[in-house]
Order: C-alpha cells, then structure tokens, then sequence
C-alpha cells in the first residue's frame, strides 16, 4: 500500500497538480490586490465612489429599528439580506476573470513566440536520389549491352 502510494506521488501529473495549487495560490493574492488596491479605485474615480457593500435590507420584520449600516446590523443579530456585497462579488469576479484572461493571454503570446522556430532556410534543390543513380546506371548498362 505503501508503495502505490510513493508510485501515485512520484507521478508527474500528480507533482505537476501540486505545484499549479501552490503557484495558483500564490497568484491569487496577487490578482486581488491588483483587483483591490489598483483597479476597484480607479472605477470608484468613475462612479463616484459608489460601493455597493453597504446595500442591504433587513429581514428582522417588527421594523422597529432601522440600522445605519450592514455592520451595526450585523452586529444586533439581524438577519440581513446583503444585497450590495454580493453585488461587489460579481463585480469583483469579473475583473478578477478578466485581469485572468488579460495574463493567461499575454502567456500564451510569450509562449508561442518562444516556442516559433527561427527563420527556415529555403529548400536547396539537391541533385538526383541514390536510387535514382543506380536506376540510370542499369538503364544504361542494359542499353550498352548487345543481347539485352
């Protein structure tokens, strides 16, 4: 049992996975602090500063108390609806699945620019085949020959 198992861990496809999740890992911080910190505040400069995270609606149905914000609610036990956060995770999957594309895209570029061969050299005509040789010296040998 042992030994199946060092023999499934020590396949490549296998080794291959772990390193993707490690490198995916890695990656996704990366996207989402680009996602956070570069691109969210620059549509924020074109909407006005509009964040949709603090839009909900309370479901606590006596409609006593009305709370300012999705925390103070949050944080009285009120079941909310949290319309706006689910809102800012769409919007924040699709420029992550954007900026995703964008990468996978110029990687793809780089890599079929690595992987293009370097400028063929046109084709040199080359004379006649070895067989094609052998095939006009016995036509001629035969063509010499008195009883053929």
């Amino acid at each position: 049992m042992v030994n199946e198992f060092k023999d499934f861990i020590a396949k490549g496809n296998v080794m291959d996975m772990a390193v993707g999740i490690i490198i995916g890992a890695a990656f996704t911080a990366i996207v989402t602090s680009l996602v956070g910190d570069i691109i969210n505040p620059i549509i924020a400069l074109f909407t006005g500063g509009v964040d949709f995270s603090g839009w909900f609606y309370e479901l606590d149905f006596d409609g006593d108390t009305n709370y300012a914000s999705l925390d103070a609610a949050s944080e009285a036990g009120v079941p909310v609806f949290a319309i706006g956060k689910f809102i800012m995770s769409v919007i924040n999957f699709l420029i992550i699945a954007w900026v995703v594309f964008l990468l996978v895209k110029m990687v793809n570029r780089v890599k079929a620019a690595a992987e293009k061969p370097d400028e063929v050299a046109p084709e040199v005509p080359t004379g006649p085949s070895e067989l094609d040789v052998l095939l006009e010296i016995r036509d001629s040998l035969k063509a010499q020959r008195p009883d053929a």
